[in-house]
């Protein structure tokens, strides 16, 4: 699958899925580089804890870059030197879209226009950037293909991540950039982002708290654990999409599970998994909100003989022992 030992750079190494596939890739043999920005959309202490837990055993150091300062990433090619690219870094979340856009323009838009023009100018072999499932908007039709109309976006956060596919087509036109974009549909696991839902539940369940839930727990989300996510990552990178007469070396994929499950049977297994009953309050669906993420996984497959299939309660069960151990530490 890999050719050689390749100098990796990993953006939002620090991150959920970035501290992952920063640690498999060293642990391939390769050199590996992260970066991060190390913001405060939620605890520091959770990235920090990552960088200690899975990146410096993994031997991988993790700078402190912001990405939409032109000059920094500069600075951070120069010292690299990639082969490959692997940009995680991003402003995460739907709901933080509406009440602060401004960081969305800069991390997402501004940041990833830096992150093209550094790599077409040292010839990266290939650039594997974060998009996401929310750029499906309320599409009616599922599950979600590729090949889906997609510049109907229901927030902020899903038409930067449009955008994001967009520009990379475009340097892919221009300059024959090899480059992915990943289509991730909710991911979850050990070590995940306090703003998700499993995680933010699993605190305020533990604690006899109220959880929201909104649409009644009729909204469907498919769920995608954190190991899958990595497999697919990995198995991207190293076989990038070949230009043709036709068509430039750029291709999306989705990564999805391919199971959605209701909120309200999500609850209920995490109730299992806990131990504990869910305090329910209901809400009615927020803007920004869609009804259903399903992912049809086809075209991963074919590409790279793999797609996320690990179950909702194996991977919960595998949350919940990593949250005990981390909140008691």
């Amino acid at each position: 699958m890999t050719s050689g030992n390749k100098k990796i750079l990993v953006t939002g190494a620090a991150g959920f899925v970035g501290s992952f596939v920063a640690a498999r890739l060293a642990g391939m043999g390769h050199q590996v580089v992260g970066c991060d920005n190390f913001n405060d959309y939620y605890t520091p202490k959770l990235k920090t804890d990552r960088v200690n837990a899975i990146l410096t055993p993994a031997g991988v150091e993790c700078l402190t870059v912001e990405l939409a300062d032109t000059a920094q990433v500069n600075a951070l090619f120069d010292k690299v030197q990639p082969d490959l690219v692997v940009h995680l870094a991003a402003q995460a979340g739907v709901r933080y879209s509406l009440t602060n856009p401004g960081v969305y323009i800069q991390a997402n838009l501004v940041a990833f226009g830096n992150m093209l023009e550094a790599s077409q100018r040292h010839k990266i072999e290939h650039l594997l950037y974060a998009s996401s499932s929310s750029v499906y908007g309320a599409n009616a039709k599922i599950p979600f293909s590729e090949d889906d109309q997609t510049d109907e976006p229901v927030s902020l956060y899903a038409a930067t991540k449009k955008a994001n596919e967009l520009m990379a087509y475009s340097y892919s036109h221009l300059y024959k950039l090899p480059a992915t974009g990943l289509r991730f549909f909710t991911v979850y696991g050990p070590w995940g982002r306090p703003d998700m839902a499993y995680f933010s539940f699993t605190q305020k369940m533990l604690k006899g708290e109220t959880i929201p839930v909104f649409a009644e727990g009729q909204l469907r989300r498919d769920f995608t654990y954190i190991d899958d996510i990595v497999e697919g990552v990995v198995r991207l990178l190293f076989k990038p999409t070949p230009a043709t007469e036709s068509s430039p070396p750029h291709t999306v994929f989705n990564i999805g599970n391919h199971q959605p499950v209701k909120v309200v049977d999500f609850i209920n297994t995490l109730e299992r998994v806990l131990g504990v009953k869910a305090n329910i309050n209901q809400l009615p669906m927020q803007p920004g909100d869609v009804p259903t993420t399903y992912a049809d996984t086809a075209k991963l497959r074919a590409w790279v003989d793999f797609a996320p299939t690990t179950p909702l309660e194996t991977g919960l069960i595998r949350f919940k022992d990593w949250y005990n151990a981390w909140s008691a530490s």
